[in-house]
């Protein structure tokens, strides 16, 4: 069963992490699903791989009503990204997703339907949560093509999606770093392999670093706090990714 930890609330706006899940598989990568919620409404991020939609659904339900879920958003195409959305459908087909236009009609694969899909273009978009405006942030070849992540402003929060992410080793299952040095080696073998473009890379690091940012929550590992999130972005610029074998 996945668990959920409130990691920032102000009010009626709370983000609350669901992470964690004790009885996956080993064979499957664990996921991190993000529930932003402003008033009445919720918005969830990445949703996960159809194989964990019950412990998703169970988590996120102990928390908020589903009912209330206005959509999802998909920082990009994979599986383990979104392959649960026609689950989500099922329950509410009045949901939308969120996600990159160029992945508009690749993830209708997963199910849905030609409304269900709210496409972002490359130079990001506003969000609206029930008041809230929530920011898709270009995250471009880091790692897909047409890759978004998500910040809210008025939380200081960024989704990052893989940026960010670490694999952890079985044992280390903190929901946030505590130790930057020894955390980051979890990091490195992957974003050398799955980040394609250093120029890409670059850029974005250059756009985050104009942000307010407490948290920074990727869709792997453990959440980024205060001082280790420009520590993570300046570690990040000065990677050399897209190498095989790294």
């Amino acid at each position: 069963m996945k668990t959920t930890k409130t990691i920032f609330q102000d009010g009626n706006h709370k983000w609350v992490a669901i992470v964690r899940d004790p009885d996956r598989p080993d064979f499957l990568i664990d996921t991190n699903e993000y529930l932003v919620t402003h008033g009445s409404q919720g918005l969830l991020l990445d949703p996960g791989g159809a194989e964990i939609f019950p412990a998703v659904f169970s988590a996120l339900s102990s928390e908020f009503d589903p009912l209330a879920l206005i959509g999802v958003f998909a920082s990009h195409q994979d599986p383990d990204t979104c392959s649960s959305l026609a689950l989500w459908l099922e329950f509410n087909p009045k949901m939308r997703c969120y996600v990159s236009w160029m992945w508009a009609g690749f993830i209708p694969h997963f199910g849905g339907s030609a409304e269900t899909f709210v496409s972002i273009p490359d130079e990001g978009a506003d969000i609206p949560l029930d008041g809230l405006t929530l920011r898709a942030v270009p995250a471009h070849y880091l790692h897909s093509s047409g890759n978004f992540h998500l910040y809210d402003k008025a939380a200081r929060m960024l989704f990052s999606g893989d940026v960010g992410a670490a694999l952890l080793p079985a044992g280390e299952s903190g929901l946030f770093v505590e130790d930057f040095d020894a955390h980051i080696r979890h990091a490195e073998g992957f974003h050398r392999r799955w980040m394609g473009s250093n120029e890409a890379k670059r850029a974005w690091c250059e756009r985050v670093s104009k942000l307010e940012i407490d948290m920074l929550c990727p869709q792997h590992g453990a959440i980024y706090q205060g001082a280790d999130v420009q520590r993570f972005i300046n570690w990040f610029d000065e990677l050399q990714v897209g190498l095989c074998g790294g």
